[in-house]
């Protein structure tokens, strides 16, 4: 959650005057990055380092750019080249492991920070987050039924987040996109936050027709954040975390920018007779600290929230106020160690059973915020417990709220930053129910294409039709592995190991099913013999051109997770055509693919000297269909491919 989910937020206040030299490159890539500008620096940082002995501080701009635009792929992708740098800081291991918790690759993740330990000793931070990718390798093997679907109706490409159920609505905040000159942060163009409204399907739990149009909570804030957003039962009485829009703040200096920081505070508003009257919460203090993220108990006597305050058991806690006999909130109380840890607790949210369900960084946890859950009231708390995956993932999993409960079912929301999403921060909708039928969907992997040799220790992943990551295992002794799934669905099997080429498979447990029981087999084929070549199938173009197309790329980032995962391996990438058209203008086309797919792997963070483009055009075809030989398009086809050679490793 890169916009909100701390406590205090960075406004610009004024730029620097520019030199009259016209800025180089990585001056206006550094200009960009400082003033958090991440999606122009990268577009810089990626040519400053297309070069055979790019500079580390480039690197590491360019792979914490990436992180903060959520591509946590590519971001990995170029930490696992920087931390191999003989001077690379350890620091860069943590983020490298952050990175690695983001894309569900928990056993790299506990290595790096292993690494890190190694280098500079270990402290409680490393050996939580050591402890976490533990728990997330368990968790995510054996994960719980929830069934989760982003609510594209209401998220954008920038950040959604906090929904809040009331009746047949949801309010949420978001930032808004509109072509009518919105109000926006001058230093990153993107809109200040504002409450929305959306409605409710209550039998699909979905979200539609989204709209901040005459929204009170809106008005008089155009130019800071407002959000998130929660009420009373009966809907009277709103408490709204917004930025103090006052002069105080500090100021403070990064690079060539100036810009200060302004304070979160929490205002209630109440119905009146003639519209809503708006009030501060009577223990704001924006020149001491932030309070916001309010929600209140089941009987409505006691209001809890996050702040940073003095008593703070970590950066920010979770706090509570009373109810007084007159109606006033009495004073701030630390609602103790029990829930609060030694760095950040937020977005609680009091379930209709009594439970409190908040955000933390300060447990054992899959990644960044993790969702836990606790019972108790005011300062008694126990039971604590990690929601596990996939509610939580290596992300920052956060505001969750249930709108519906009973029994072993339960429906709602929470809001994630989680690889995958649409933008920056996406509302989640869940719904969790204990299964009455299930299948088991039992395999093996075997080391080539016969059945003769299993393969151990092989990482089996689940993902559902829409490529979402459902569980992740490790093949046993005997390249055993389960997964226990839903009937009346259609899952895809993807199965790794470095040092062999990747295999895959499709089931669907409503046709494919006998006795409750799928199995399957898959085969990983050994790949680095040096001169061994390879098909990389699925890899088209369009008849007469060489651009990468969007079906390509899914093929191509198996190949990117190869040569990432296996850093001494060269190859010659090569495209080869049909014998249709002259021959010289095959072999130029042929080329210009081979040259595309280097480029594209080099867009990625794989070094360019790792691999040699060569275009054989109609040299090598493996069938009869030479020049002049009628042959089908399927046969012409075969000929039209891209191939991997191993040069060395």
């Amino acid at each position: 959650m890169k916009i909100y989910a701390i406590l205090l937020l960075s406004l610009m206040s004024l730029m620097s005057v520019q030199a009259q030299e016209q800025p180089s490159n990585r001056k206006k890539a550094n200009e960009y990055f400082n003033s958090y500008q991440y999606g122009k620096a990268i577009l810089i940082y990626q040519k400053l380092t297309d070069v055979p002995r790019p500079k580390l501080k480039d690197m590491e701009q360019l792979a914490y750019s990436y992180s903060q635009v959520n591509d946590y792929e590519l971001s990995s992708n170029w930490y696992s080249r920087i931390v191999d740098y003989p001077n690379s800081d350890p620091e860069n291991l943590l983020l490298y492991a952050t990175t690695l918790k983001q894309t569900a690759r928990y056993a790299e993740a506990k290595k790096a920070l292993q690494d890190y330990i190694k280098a500079e000793g270990s402290n409680e931070d490393v050996a939580v987050q050591i402890a976490g990718c533990d728990a997330a390798i368990k968790w995510m093997a054996n994960p719980l039924d929830y069934k989760i679907k982003n609510e594209k109706e209401v998220n954008t490409p920038l950040s959604e987040f906090g929904a809040y159920p009331l009746d047949n609505e949801v309010y949420y905040t978001g930032e808004e996109q509109s072509s009518d000159k919105p109000k926006t942060l001058s230093w990153t163009g993107a809109s200040f936050l504002k409450i929305f409204k959306a409605d409710i399907d209550s039998l699909n739990i979905g979200l539609s027709n989204p709209t901040s149009e005459d929204l009170v909570f809106n008005k008089g804030n155009h130019k800071f954040h407002v959000g998130p957003i929660t009420s009373n039962k009966s809907g009277n009485v709103f408490y709204v975390t917004r930025t103090y829009s006052g002069k105080d703040g500090q100021k403070t200096k990064k690079g060539n920018v100036k810009y200060k920081t302004n304070r979160l505070e929490l205002y209630i508003y109440t119905k009146v007779s003639d519209g809503w009257e708006a009030e501060p919460f009577v223990y704001n203090n924006v020149k001491k600290y932030s309070i916001g993220h309010a929600t209140l108990s089941t009987d409505e006597q006691t209001l809890y929230y996050v702040s940073d305050m003095e008593g703070s058991i970590g950066g920010s806690d979770i706090w509570y106020s009373e109810k007084q006999a007159d109606g006033s909130w009495g004073e701030p109380i630390n609602a103790g160690n029990a829930i609060n840890g030694s760095k950040n607790e937020m977005f609680p949210n009091i379930a209709p059973n009594g439970t409190l369900y908040f955000s933390s960084n300060s447990f054992v946890g899959l990644g960044g915020l993790d969702i836990f859950k606790a019972e108790g009231s005011r300062d008694t708390w126990t039971n604590l417990e990690n929601l596990k995956y996939p509610v939580n993932s290596g992300g920052d999993d956060f505001a969750y709220v249930i709108n519906y409960e009973k029994e072993k079912k339960s429906k709602g929301f929470f809001s994630s930053n989680r690889s995958g999403g649409i933008g920056k921060d996406d509302i989640y909708s869940f719904n969790y129910e204990i299964p009455e039928l299930v299948v088991v969907l039992e395999g093996i992997t075997y080391e080539g294409e016969t059945t003769e040799k299993q393969l151990s220790d092989v990482k089996v992943s689940l993902f559902s039709k829409d490529r979402e990551l459902i569980a992740q295992k490790t093949s046993g002794y005997e390249g055993d592995f389960s997964f226990t799934v839903t009937p009346g669905s259609e899952f895809k099997i993807l199965s790794q190991k470095q040092k062999f080429y990747s295999d895959s498979l499709t089931v669907n447990t409503t046709t494919d099913i006998k006795n409750d029981t799928i199995r399957v087999a898959l085969h990983l084929k050994p790949l680095f013999e040096v001169g061994k070549k390879f098909v990389l199938d699925g890899i088209y173009y369009n008849f007469d051109k060489y651009n990468i197309r969007t079906d390509a790329q899914v093929v191509l980032n198996e190949m990117i997770r190869i040569m990432r995962d296996n850093p001494s391996l060269k190859i010659e990438l090569s495209a080869h055509t049909d014998s249709r058209g002259a021959d010289d203008y095959n072999m130029d086309l042929s080329q210009k693919r081979a040259q595309s797919a280097v480029d594209y792997l080099v867009s990625k963070g794989i070094a360019r000297d790792r691999m040699e483009a060569k275009g054989y055009g109609e040299t090598q075809l493996v069938n009869d269909c030479s020049n002049g030989v009628k042959c089908s398009r399927e046969l012409h086809q075969k000929n039209r491919r891209t191939e991997v050679k191993v040069l060395s490793y």
